[in-house]
């Protein structure tokens, strides 16, 4: 299936969750999307970052839910490799002996919580990644291709709600609605050039505040948290030069665009 296809189609199953819930397009609905299109029986996600501390946003259910707590709180998962080296970790059964030796504690806690195989996608865009996607099912499950392909498509949506959510860095409650306001500024044929504008602008900021990728990214979310704007219009703004970052002050608009 061509990629923009089955991007189309998973955008749509999306959609057509936040639609049954009467309300934006959140992660929460990518969530639900997932378990019902692939052989899972749950699915959660966790914002996660370097600089600050890790919390889950949503969960589908209650092993999904224990799941995300577990690995934050022990420190080690599928989960937590992922955003660690920045690819899926793909684990089909918790008995294998390899697992049980990588995770030592968290493979037989989930196992106990009620799942047999895990598979964690990182949520990026370029060296960017504020959380991880999290699938379970119930019983030795081996994702074929183009459920992979399906899986890394709804992490990219995933990805792209997440960054684009005013969240309250200290703390979401796993389960809750995910406070993010959705796709109803965005159509989804913006997305590429959203993700672009995005990356573009931390770069941007890598230069004026001589700080690596990360801190850029956090420094650029933090002033569309603290200013009440969409991440997306504060990225535009820095990459038409409407608003320039200071190392040792605060960003500062200017009026002429130089």
């Amino acid at each position: 299936m061509r990629a923009d296809s089955r991007s189309a189609r998973i955008q749509m199953l999306v959609a057509e969750q936040a639609a049954r819930r009467g309300a934006p397009v959140g992660v929460v609905d990518v969530c639900t999307a997932a378990v019902a299109a692939l052989p899972v029986g749950g699915a959660g996600v966790s914002a996660m970052s370097r600089t600050t501390a890790s919390h889950p946003l949503c969960s589908t259910d209650d092993i999904s839910e224990q799941l995300e707590e577990l690995q934050l709180t022990l420190g080690e998962g599928p989960c937590v490799d992922a955003f660690a080296h920045g690819s899926a970790v793909l684990s089909p059964d918790l008995l294998t002996g390899g697992l049980q030796d990588r995770w030592p504690v968290f493979a037989d806690a989930a196992l106990e919580a009620g799942a047999r195989a895990v598979f964690a996608l990182p949520l990026q865009i370029g060296a960017i990644s504020p959380g991880v996607l999290d699938l379970y099912a119930d019983v030795p499950t081996l994702l074929d291709a183009e459920e992979l392909a399906d899986a890394l498509a709804f992490a990219d949506l995933a990805t792209l709600l997440l960054l684009d959510a005013r969240i309250d860095e200290t703390g979401v409650r796993a389960g809750a609605p995910s406070p993010d306001h959705g796709f109803e500024h965005l159509g989804f044929e913006d997305l590429g050039g959203y993700r672009a504008e995005i990356d573009q602008a931390t770069g941007i900021l890598t230069v004026q505040l001589e700080v690596g990728i990360d801190e850029a990214f956090v420094r650029l979310r933090a002033y569309a948290y603290t200013q009440g704007r969409r991440l997306a219009d504060v990225a535009a703004d820095v990459v038409a030069h409407r608003l320039r970052f200071f190392p040792d002050s605060e960003p500062k608009r200017t009026d002429n665009g130089n």
